[in-house]
């Protein structure tokens, strides 16, 4: 390995690190604009200048690989007068609008002006303006501010995968712009404001806002599907002003979605804030006792398998466990945690977990995916496919409708009895499969939520064992959910023989003759119109058609709770905001309620839920691990029917009720989807 001395001091580095990667080995921050670890190397903002033994001019460390021997100095008099240079130009035409930017406080611009600028001015010139781009409603541009380090085009490119920002011109009339100037469509796009080392590409739905330094920082856990990304939920007194993501290289590294940055809107309409009951056919507000009586006497004389729950898609674990508990003490088995109908079964962990990981989608060299849409149901994995594909040599092959992945795709059809002949071996890519080193499948919902999921997900089983998908130091099987609640609920046994289907059924006909719902919007509940239904949720949504009574409940912001991501990996959300009104964590909801009707449930805090959970749950008590899945038998034998695999998401902006009462991605729905319909406005739609 390359041995070179920075400032008198011995560095040994990797093969391939760069001067300016060993600089700050050795403990030395060297200042940049361009330059970005997850992004390809630009070299042309040359504030990273340092200067190198037997050069006759500073260097850019950013873009010269560190070789044996080098000596390296980030602290003369040349690399100073050289990095003031480069700042005095920076600002020749850059704004002085500090005061209004909605960068300041944040500004990469700013802080290494003052800490390596020249600290005055010679140019009495007129600064260049650049007319402003229209990039969507998501992303606010001042152009003028713009020192076209080229992040924002390398992250278009390279990580989110399309090719969407350009520069037009030459020298100081170079332009970044979106091509025609159209609307930014990309499900990542927000990224590039965390990247602009200035204000010149900002967020569009909190300019003028607030001020960094005015803002609580708490961190959690995103639940806009099921990935579990890290962010950091920024609020002002009662009310959520940004979500920011997190690093966690194991996940989401530091990007996340639009849906996860930019729903946050959602939060403040169409919110329950007190109970309801419905009297004489409307909905009247009423106190919690109120509430809770008319639930006790309504449930009175009511036998165990009378009632039954289903949970949403938006629940922590602990509101699934208390609900679990409430109904467990009042006779009842039927509580179901699959309202999308899904055929997984709780059990065996490793038949519904991505076992592979996010992180390891970058050791596999072959992947199939079934019935999924990454790019819609988890992007923060599609990016990690696109960067597999880009940099590890993967090869994606796909079985369903045809999507743009924003990397190569071989489309082996849109029909699920494919997955047949590969396990038979009479299709073409069997003999990849079987060549392949580290080869890894991804199910997913839509080909899981089919009449027969069951039978395809023992298909896809017995194909990874057949094509040594699964061995001791790998394992490639893995399913892939889309909402934040499904793996937790899985995790606590959750399921019913008749699922969520039948618990309707059974609802219309009278054999179930109460149903709570725990934020339960992403079901027919027409059908539940016989039953005496209680709803228990934090938005106005789809839920409430056929509630007789509503109890508040806290949104994700507004409460501690554990959940479980698509891998398995416990992961913990810290309350940033007080819930509005009356509203109240769901498990707190449920204990005050078991104490009205006579079965107190046996734990008063939310450390005695917790340690209730982890006595049925033990790898729960272990948090942002991620698990090794025992193998073994899951799936049901039978016959894979011919036929087309239908898309679970059908509007990536809208699949759950925060996001359906954001305007934000109403917006952003309307410009990628058309105008919202009425089934969308429902909350049906995905």
């Amino acid at each position: 390995m390359p041995k070179l001395t920075v400032n008198d001091i011995e560095v040994e580095v990797e093969p391939g690190t760069t001067v300016l990667q060993a600089c700050e080995e050795a403990g030395f921050e060297i200042p940049r604009f361009c330059y970005h670890e997850r992004l390809s190397i630009a070299g042309n903002c040359r504030m990273c200048l340092v200067e190198m033994e037997n050069s006759p001019k500073p260097i850019a460390s950013c873009a010269i690989t560190a070789a044996d021997g080098m000596t390296i100095r980030t602290n003369t008099e040349m690399v100073k007068k050289a990095r003031e240079g480069v700042l005095e130009f920076l600002l020749i035409n850059h704004p002085l609008d500090c005061p209004i930017c909605d960068q300041g406080g944040e500004c990469d611009l700013q802080d290494e002006t003052m800490a390596y600028g020249l600290g005055t001015n010679r140019f009495a010139e007129n600064k260049r303006a650049v007319t402003e781009k229209h990039m969507g409603p998501l992303i606010k541009t001042i152009m003028t501010r713009c020192i076209h380090c080229t992040r924002c085009i390398r992250f278009a490119e390279e990580v989110a995968g399309v090719t969407e920002l350009g520069a037009i011109y030459r020298g100081e009339d170079t332009q970044i712009t979106t091509y025609l100037e159209h609307a930014m469509k990309s499900e990542l796009q927000g990224n590039v404001i965390d990247l602009c080392p200035v204000g010149a590409l900002t967020s569009k739905p909190y300019a003028f806002t607030a001020r960094s330094w005015e803002l609580t920082k708490t961190p959690s856990v995103d639940v806009m599907d099921a990935v579990g990304s890290s962010i950091r939920v920024d609020s002002r007194g009662t009310e959520v002003m940004r979500i920011l993501p997190r690093l966690n290289e194991a996940v989401n590294e530091e990007w996340i979605s639009d849906k996860t940055r930019f729903a946050y809107d959602g939060l403040k309409y169409r919110r329950l804030d007190r109970p309801y009951v419905n009297k004489n056919g409307a909905l009247t507000a009423v106190t919690w006792a109120e509430a809770f009586t008319a639930i006790a006497e309504r449930l009175k004389g009511l036998k165990g398998s009378d009632i039954a729950a289903i949970m949403g898609d938006l629940n922590d674990v602990e509101g699934m466990a208390a609900c679990r508990d409430l109904l467990a003490a009042l006779g009842s088995d039927k509580v179901e945690g699959r309202p999308d109908g899904t055929k997984l079964e709780s059990g065996v962990r490793a038949g519904y977990l991505f076992n592979t990981g996010i992180e390891g989608i970058e050791q596999a060299d072959l992947c199939l995916l079934v019935g999924t849409d990454p790019r819609h149901e988890a992007s923060i994995i599609n990016a990690r496919l696109l960067k597999a594909t880009r940099h590890s040599g993967l090869k994606v092959a796909h079985i369903g409708p045809e999507a743009d992945l924003t990397y190569p795709v071989e489309e082996l059809g849109d029909d699920a009895a494919i997955l047949t002949q590969i396990r038979q071996g009479k299709h073409p890519f069997s003999k990849r499969l079987e060549a392949a080193e580290r080869p890894m499948i991804i199910v997913g919902q839509g080909a899981l939520v089919r009449d027969d999921g069951a039978e395809i997900l023992k298909r896809a089983r017995d194909l990874a064992e057949k094509y040594g998908l699964v061995r001791d130091d790998w394992n490639g099987f893995n399913v892939l959910h889309t909402a934040a609640a499904r793996v937790g609920a899985l995790d606590l046994g959750l399921t019913t023989p008749e699922g969520a289907a039948g618990l309707l059924d059974a609802a219309e006909s009278g054999g179930v003759k109460a149903l709570f719902l725990m934020g339960t919007d992403e079901v027919d509940l027409s059908r539940a119109a016989k039953a005496f239904t209680v709803y228990i949720g934090s938005h106005g949504d789809a839920g409430l058609k056929a509630a007789d009574v509503i109890l508040p409940a806290a949104a994700y912001t507004e409460k501690n709770g554990l959940y479980v991501n698509t891998e398995g990996r416990v992961v913990e959300g810290f309350r940033a905001v007080s819930p509005p009104g009356e509203a109240r964590e769901d498990w707190k909801i449920l204990r005050a309620l078991s104490e009205v009707m006579g079965h107190k449930l046996p734990y008063d805090n939310q450390t005695q839920l917790r340690q209730a959970i982890y006595e049925r749950c033990p790898h729960m008590a272990v948090l942002e691990e991620k698990p090794t899945a025992e193998w073994g038998e899951f799936g049901a034998q039978g016959t894979v029917e011919a036929g087309p695999i239908a898309p679970v998401v059908t509007d990536f902006y809208r699949t759950n009720p925060i996001a359906r009462a954001s305007k934000t991605m109403a917006e952003c729905s309307a410009l990628k989807y058309g105008a919202a319909d009425e089934q969308g406005a429902t909350g049906t739609d995905g």
